[in-house]
């Protein structure tokens, strides 16, 4: 024990007032893992002939991340760009053919451009994509036959939100989402005030989250205008372009199967500056592909309050999409209970459907008892439709007949927390019009099914044949150690020609063409394992149980060449995420596989296997709540109970010792980690990055909780560690991005801890990175994070600790 005070005495006159350090870098061991080139990404052409692989860059630069950022409407956009100010992008294209053509490079493209995710079009000759410079947004295209790459719409493309173009069906021609080329000057903010921000409540409840980034006056209301709005340009790959809409601020742009019509939906006036802009007030249409008007659709108003649960929804029309079997059918969903869960009601949902020309009434085709969450659309005849509802985790799959929907059968109704029983997807492919459809055989016998196939032996994925006459599946393939074998698409179903990703703990996820009932495998891609000094790193998956007989499980890694027997506990760095359940029974099922290649990312804690300690990864976090109890009700209690069971397995497994164990997570997992600290003294370190950790400061929910601050104040306070910042003495280091968007975890909460913590005299480091969202990506950033989480671990539980506390 002293030993252990006395070291980190020194560590907290280190931090104690301001330090202001420059990036720093750990260990070489670690900083090389965290270098390594990611593997290409991979997408498969519509008639499935070719491979793209797609280049991603190593982290991004600080300076690139701190580029100009305007928050407004709850988006981030790049100012200069006209584009997500955050977003991913591909450094190169490379196409082969699936017949074992030498790979060949997609030519032409500029090189300072960031590449976006590419389209492939309907007939797969051509794919398009997007080229980001500091000058803006462009549209490229590539001929898939020759590789050569060339734009079609330069510095135009307005992705304010995200969407910027779409192909139609006749694989000629592209719809673009493009600024506003007269629109002027960039808004400039007044010295003066205009006059004081006004909002008013009159008495209707207005329940919504803790959204960040939204607008605040009536600047960001013309800055939000300025960046926001665009106009839909028809481009033809011969270089003609027709814009066919007037100026707008365009949600959703989506061209009917057949590339006739349009379906518009238009964000409008009044704005909100309590929700995101996807809750304010719409207007949606339809148009030829002139741009003529066909029907006004509906007028949706501002959304500032729906009623309370996950199962609320708004009223009025909700995920308009097109029947993607058909050339242009619209289908649409309305709440029927006026889309709140607490009101009485046979059926929840109608799904509504209409045809072009969508001059008639539209037609019922489907009710549903629960929530609607969607279709996967076969033909005339088969659909397969999704209900669900969150507060009794419920969720059904059925098959009916489009044509006549009196015909339904359920195919499966479970509780979505049972892995075990998950019967898997429907697979899909891309048909003639670019929409996905049902895979079936050419007879329209089966349908087919991939799943992770969770198990207690842990995850083994596997794709079923599903026989339409009378709903039987048959098991075609089934993942089988030393290798995990996943189902990635169906070349030939009726030879029985499939695309599979395979992968095991020293071998790099690598993609073949399998024959179904064979042996089989001809290797499409040769990815290397970037991390040879963890080849010879061993895992294994442990079931134990915690007092009450809840069954869990963890993932344990351990360092290369370490011997329990021989070599004694190590020091163990424990990681994890909590999750709710309803039902103990699902709760103790299995996550996870053995023979998953070990990943290594910047949020992973497996780059101390390089400093000689154990990894405990996704150890199982339940919180249970069964019949009227909602898991929160024992959140405290079930995450001391599930700490202390894993702890205790390790001990008897002689891989650990209880005076050096730190725990760690991000998000969630800060939340719980602070919780731990608060209320156990189980660890001998903690490491919370973006968390949350005072949840009155998000009083209408969080997480899984429905409940508000007033409904139950116990809980939001027995839950926040701030409340119990005086019971937290294990030293704790603390990590946060300055520009955290997600909802809820506001940098202020970890500043907030922070301070409670140091004016009662607890041990904490708090780091703030600059410019960084909720996951962080500069390079210099991500160094950093590692320096200071090595330094933190080695001095807490590692080689400066003196192994005691």
């Amino acid at each position: 024990m002293t030993a252990f005070l006395l070291i980190f005495a020194g560590m907290t006159t280190f931090v104690d007032g301001q330090v202001n350090l420059g990036y720093q870098t750990p260990d070489s061991a670690i900083a090389r893992l965290i270098d390594q080139p990611p593997t290409p990404g991979v997408s498969i052409s519509p008639d499935k002939q070719y491979l793209l692989l797609l280049e991603r860059p190593s982290m991004p630069s600080i300076e690139e991340i701190s580029q100009p950022e305007l928050r407004v409407g709850g988006f981030r956009i790049n100012p200069q760009t006209n584009g997500p100010s955050r977003a991913g992008y591909l450094t190169g294209f490379e196409l082969m053919r699936l017949d074992g053509q030498t790979p060949y490079e997609v030519t032409g493209l500029p090189k300072d451009g960031r590449l976006g995710a590419p389209r492939w079009s309907p007939n797969s000759q051509y794919m398009a994509f997007t080229v980001t410079t500091a000058k803006g947004i462009s549209l490229w295209v590539a001929e898939v036959a020759t590789g050569k790459a060339r734009p079609i719409a330069a510095e135009v493309v307005n992705a304010a939100f995200g969407t910027t173009f779409s192909w139609l069906s006749d694989s000629k021609t592209l719809l673009v989402q493009e600024i506003v080329q007269e629109r002027g000057a960039t808004p400039e903010p007044s010295l003066i005030p205009t006059g004081p921000v006004v909002q008013e409540s009159k008495g209707k409840a207005a329940i919504v989250r803790t959204y960040q980034d939204l607008l605040q006056n009536a600047y960001d209301e013309s800055v939000f205008d300025y960046y926001a709005t665009s106009v839909v340009v028809k481009y033809s790959l011969d270089g003609n372009r027709k814009v066919i809409t007037p100026a707008g601020i365009l949600a959703q742009m989506d061209a009917s199967p057949d590339g006739n019509y349009l379906f518009l939906d238009w964000i409008q006036r009044p704005y909100s500056y309590l929700v995101p802009a996807y809750r304010f007030a719409r207007r949606l249409e339809i148009t030829d592909m002139e741009g003529n008007k066909v029907r006004d659709f509906a007028v949706l108003p501002l959304a500032e309050s729906i009623p309370k649960g996950f199962d609320a929804v708004r009223k009025g029309p909700r995920n308009v999409e097109w029947r993607s079997d058909k050339p242009a059918e619209l289908y649409w969903v309305e709440a029927l209970d006026g889309g709140d869960p607490a009101a009485e009601a046979t059926s929840r949902d109608r799904i509504y459907r209409l045809n072009a020309p969508f001059a008639g009434d539209p037609q019922p085709l489907f009710e549903s008892p629960y929530r609607f969450a969607g279709f996967n659309w076969g033909d005339d005849h088969l659909a397969i439709a999704y209900e669900r509802w969150w507060s009794t985790r419920k969720i059904i799959t059925k098959r009916f007949d489009p044509a006549d929907p009196t015909k339904v059968s359920v195919i499966s109704d479970r509780s979505s927390e049972d892995r075990y029983g998950d019967p898997g997807s429907f697979m899909s492919l891309t048909n003639s019009l670019g929409q996905r459809v049902l895979v079936q055989d050419k007879k329209k016998k089966y349908l087919y099914l991939i799943g992770a196939g969770a198990s207690d032996e842990g995850e083994r994925p596997f794709m079923d044949q599903y026989q339409l006459s009378d709903g039987t599946t048959k098991r075609l393939i089934r993942s089988a150690a030393p290798y995990y074998d996943y189902p990635a698409g169906i070349i030939d179903a009726d030879k029985g020609l499939i695309i599979l990703r395979r992968e095991s703990p020293k071998e790099a996820p690598n993609y073949f063409i399998h024959t179904l009932g064979t042996d089989k495998y001809q290797p499409i891609t040769f990815f290397k394992n970037p991390y040879p000094e963890l080849t010879d790193a061993k895992n294994e998956l442990i079931t134990y149980s915690r007092k009450d007989g809840v069954q869990l499980s963890a993932k344990v890694y351990y360092p290369v060449g370490y011997d329990p027997k021989k070599d004694g506990p190590r020091p163990v760095l424990m990681w994890a995420y909590p999750e709710e359940y309803k039902s103990a029974a699902a709760a103790s099922q299995v996550n996870g596989s053995p023979y998953e290649f070990i990943r290594v990312n910047w949020a992973s804690p497996l780059f101390w296997l390089t400093r000689g300690y154990v990894i405990v990864e996704d150890f199982a976090m339940p919180i249970i709540g069964e019949g009227g109890d909602e898991p929160n009700d024992h959140f405290v209690e079930q995450l001391t109970d599930n700490a202390a069971a894993v702890i205790d397995k390790l001990v008897d497994m002689g891989v650990a010792d209880r005076d050096r164990i730190a725990v760690g997570g991000h998000s969630y997992g800060a939340f719980m980690t602070a919780n731990l600290l608060a209320h156990t003294q189980l660890f001998a370190a903690g490491i919370a990055r973006s968390g949350a950790y005072n949840r009155t400061l998000t009083p209408f929910g969080f997480q899984s909780e429905e409940r508000t601050f007033w409904d139950a104040p116990e809980v939001y306070a027995t839950m926040s560690p701030f409340f119990h910042a005086d019971q937290i003495k294990t030293p704790l280091l603390m990590i946060h991005g300055q520009a955290d968007n997600n909802p809820g975890t506001f940098t202020l909460q970890s500043e907030r801890l922070y301070q409670a913590i140091k004016g009662l005299g607890g041990n904490a480091r708090l780091v703030l990175l600059p410019s960084e969202s909720h996951g962080y990506q500069a390079r210099e950033s991500i160094l950093h994070m590692l320096w200071e989480m090595d330094r933190f671990l080695e001095k807490t539980i590692g080689s400066e600790s003196g192994g005691s506390r």
